[in-house]
């Protein structure tokens, strides 16, 4: 059975979402972050540095959300939600993979530490104003790129769709501007059916494990 730790609307949810497109079992644990079970012995001997989600498979243990989806894609995707390796798509996919997490994650995860995650005596108010204006270069280039219609890589979506979309979520809830392209694109994706599930369905064990 593979299971799934973290907290409902952090990066898991980008893996609970994919797990549901892809239609296997999967079980989650509700990481209680509030009360600091992140940091506790039990998750750091899955997890070293703390931090969510963290998938496991039998003995097999994995952190890091796009290395997650990978593996899910290629172990359970028959053929889906990967492009073929060596093709153009492939390498247009691994950059909107490694744009969202290096450059349009960031200064949204910046908000969350200096919000609060991070200790009270280490928080920046100055840091908002300068994560912002990250967030809004990333922005203007992932605008250049998204596609009018459809998705990343044509008329299928894909691994690097979900964690785009997800991040896209995230920076709403920040507060952020997203231009009307780029809501256009998002609105596409959050109209799936195994969005809702995972959502459902992480509420309904998080509520169980209280």
């Amino acid at each position: 059975m593979i299971t799934l730790y973290g907290t409902q609307k952090s990066r898991a949810l980008r893996v609970s979402w994919l797990l549901e497109e892809l239609g296997i079992a999967w079980q989650f644990h509700a990481i209680d972050f509030a009360n600091g079970e992140h940091k506790g012995d039990a998750f750091l001997a899955l997890n070293p540095s703390g931090k969510m989600p963290v998938l496991t498979e039998g003995d097999f243990v994995l952190s890091e959300s796009a290395a997650i989806m990978r593996y899910l894609a290629e172990k359970y995707g028959q053929g889906k939600w990967l492009p073929k390796p060596g093709t153009q798509e492939s390498g247009i996919h691994e950059r909107w993979v490694s744009f969202v997490i290096s450059e349009l994650e960031q200064p949204l995860w910046s908000m969350g530490k200096h919000r609060f995650a991070l200790p009270k005596e280490l928080r920046v108010d100055a840091m908002f104003a300068v994560a912002k204006w990250e967030f809004d270069q990333a922005a203007a280039v992932a605008e250049t790129w998204i596609p009018e219609s459809g998705f990343v890589c044509g008329s299928e979506p894909m691994v690097a769709d979900i964690l785009l979309a997800q991040t896209l979520g995230w920076a709403l809830g920040f507060e952020q501007h997203l231009s009307p392209k780029l809501s256009a694109y998002r609105d596409r994706l959050k109209q799936r059916p195994a969005l809702a599930a995972a959502l459902a369905k992480t509420v309904a064990l998080a509520d169980v494990a209280k």
